[in-house]
């Protein structure tokens, strides 16, 4: 099989750009797969292709830009250029701009592979139906929101053209079949990043680190997570420092730049930036305790996948998806009230003064990682397009014979 995925990939500062890089590094270990065609945007670095393992051939077509309006045609052109034998698209709703047409032209490309009979996944990462559209920085007004929403469920159509539309959580599998009477709905996990060998869930000397993790300034707010420490600090001897690793949300250019500035009289509070991948380990490593300091979800999540490869404790909102995700793939954590200083800071209290229940914590976490590795994640798609495959020949012999 010849394999396009159209992902955003590192160094690219894009949305979904380490699940790309994940899924091509598993996707070369598979037998089945002779070739990958990583359709990409476009970075001044070249991308990260140096994996350890020896793997199928890789061909490199940096054929998109952010918020470019000429990404439908370019990525058609390489589509057409290469001749992949089926297509994979990493997607999400802002995939392809911030900006409404080019985020909109994007996800017509399932469509038109659909219509030139290449096979076809679109593996959804979110859907608009449970968005917070005011909390995920779209708008916060009721008309737009509607206009949204209609424009959405249009959008969704064309993806929905998709010979499959995975999903990572089961609720979406509901809601789309319901709402869209679709038949084409598969649940395939998120899945685990890396599953490293079991940690031995000691920590690093010195500050106990608590840390979060992403894009940041629209439903992830650093602001309840720092408040909460200081609470912490007030009431125990625990030498803590603060850790926000990541990036500003496209929607919230300046926004980690204004909360250090708004907190620069907090002690050992660091913001480190962007994440390189091979930085990954040790942030996670490092980490006391890894928590979701979000408003509102819009998916699944990467990051707790990731703190379960790494065997850390996490504290995270009980709320929509991710809570959903917790429960069905066995993860465990300490829940907080969204929005509530008190409650995360009860939350992450209770992991790190009790040793014996962070690693308990930890050591769940793990596990769960373990049971759905990134190499069973794109088995169960290489699976599907197999089906695709005989569906397609089945009904051109049906054809035939008629």
């Amino acid at each position: 099989m010849k394999l396009a995925i159209v992902t955003a990939y590192p160094p690219s500062k894009v949305t979904l750009t380490e699940y790309g890089y994940h899924l091509v590094k598993h996707f070369r270990l598979q037998d089945q797969v002779t070739e990958i065609v990583l359709i990409t945007d476009k970075t001044a670095e070249p991308k990260d292709l140096n994996f350890e393992e020896k793997g199928c051939k890789i061909t490199v077509k940096e054929a998109w830009s952010f918020n470019s309006y000429r990404n439908i045609f370019k990525i058609n052109k390489a589509i057409f250029q290469t001749k992949p034998d089926a297509v994979l698209f990493n997607l999400q709703f802002l995939k392809f701009g911030d900006k409404k047409v080019p985020a909109a032209l994007g996800l017509l490309l399932p469509f038109i592979c659909k219509m030139k009979g290449i096979p076809t996944i679109s593996l959804l990462h979110n859907i608009l139906e449970k968005v917070d559209l005011a909390n995920a920085g779209f708008t916060n007004n009721k008309l737009l929101q509607k206009i949204y929403n209609f424009i959405g469920t249009t959008l969704t159509r064309f993806v929905l053209a998709s010979d499959i539309v995975a999903v990572t959580i089961s609720k979406y599998v509901t809601t789309l079949q319901e709402k869209y009477k679709a038949n084409n709905i598969e649940l395939v996990p998120h899945g685990a990043f890396e599953t490293p060998p079991e940690p031995d869930y000691d920590l690093p000397k010195g500050p106990k680190q608590v840390m979060a993790f992403g894009k940041f300034g629209t439903y992830k707010k650093v602001e309840i997570l720092i408040e909460a420490v200081e609470l912490i600090r007030q009431r125990t001897s625990e030498d803590i420092e603060i850790v926000i690793a990541g990036t500003d949300s496209p929607n919230t250019p300046g926004y980690l730049e204004s909360m250090a500035e708004k907190y620069s009289h907090v002690s050992q509070l660091r913001f480190t930036g962007y994440v390189a991948e091979e930085d990954v380990p040790r942030i996670f490593g490092d980490s006391a305790v890894v928590v979701f300091p979000y408003t509102s979800t819009t998916g699944s999540s990467g990051v707790l996948h990731q703190a379960g490869s790494y065997g850390k404790a996490v504290s995270l909102p009980d709320l929509g998806d991710l809570s959903i995700l917790v429960r069905e793939e066995g993860y465990r954590g300490e829940f907080f009230e969204p929005e509530s200083v008190d409650s995360l800071a009860e939350a992450v209290e209770n992991i790190l003064t009790n040793d014996a229940y962070r690693r308990s914590l930890g050591k769940s976490n793990y596990q769960a990682a373990c049971s759905l590795p990134m190499s069973t994640i794109t088995e169960m798609y290489i699976n599907h397009f197999n089906d695709i495959k005989m569906k397609k020949e089945g009904t051109l012999l049906e054809s035939e014979n008629s």
